[in-house]
């Protein structure tokens, strides 16, 4: 695992998971190493203790590496209503950009709706978006102009959406709803929104997803 700071003007500090055996010292500069392709994970709401090493992302993660994907998970920087936050998101793709040849997209709960955002070009800059999307009980939106249900008919890579059925946190049936009106992926799991006791289940079937789609 390397830390990483990521550009973009904020305060965004990272956890570089390598899918493959790479030098200890290898510095910031030069994380990304001998990997193509790499997930960037957006965590959960911050304002709700949500951080880089939730157990949803990291149960991700495991399965990304041992197929030999690496896995970025960051922390967002100060609480900006969701404006700052998808900035963040957007900024560490850019950053994987730079030193992978594949980028996918991962988050859970706000996050996931960041991850919806960002893939369908939301304030993004043309050809910076991921190759692959998944989001694990995404609500719907964050705000008015931050509508993940909105954003899903620009998104132009693989999607997957993936839920609960017993979730009554998230506002995730829209979401889901025009997952199934856009052939979106969708896997459902009869859990609520944190997925109590099956974050392996939900690793496998989000990292699975996203290295075949990468």
């Amino acid at each position: 695992m390397t830390d990483v700071l990521v550009p973009g003007g904020r305060d965004v500090r990272a956890s570089l998971d390598r899918g493959t055996e790479r030098e200890a010292s290898r510095s910031e500069a030069d994380a990304g190493g001998d990997a193509d392709a790499c997930v960037v994970a957006c965590p959960p709401h911050p304002q709700h203790r949500g951080h880089r090493g939730d157990e949803r992302l990291r149960a991700v993660s495991e399965v990304l590496t041992a197929a030999g994907v690496d896995c970025l998970r960051f922390d967002y920087g100060d609480w900006d209503r969701g404006y700052g936050e998808r900035a963040d998101a957007r900024n560490a793709v850019s950053w994987a950009r730079e030193r992978y040849d594949r980028v996918g997209l991962f988050g859970f709960s706000f996050g996931g709706c960041l991850a919806l955002l960002v893939a369908g070009g939301t304030g993004s800059a043309p050809d910076s978006g991921p190759d692959a999307v998944s989001a694990l009980a995404p609500t719907a939106r964050l705000a008015p102009d931050l509508d993940a249900v909105a954003a899903m008919v620009d998104i132009e890579c693989p999607a997957q959406v993936v839920y609960g059925t017993r979730d009554d946190t998230a506002d995730w049936e829209p979401v889901v709803e025009r997952a199934r009106h856009l052939s979106v992926d969708l896997r459902e799991f009869p859990a609520d929104h944190f997925f109590v006791g099956q974050a392996p289940k939900v690793g496998e079937a989000v990292g699975t997803w996203l290295c075949d789609a990468l």
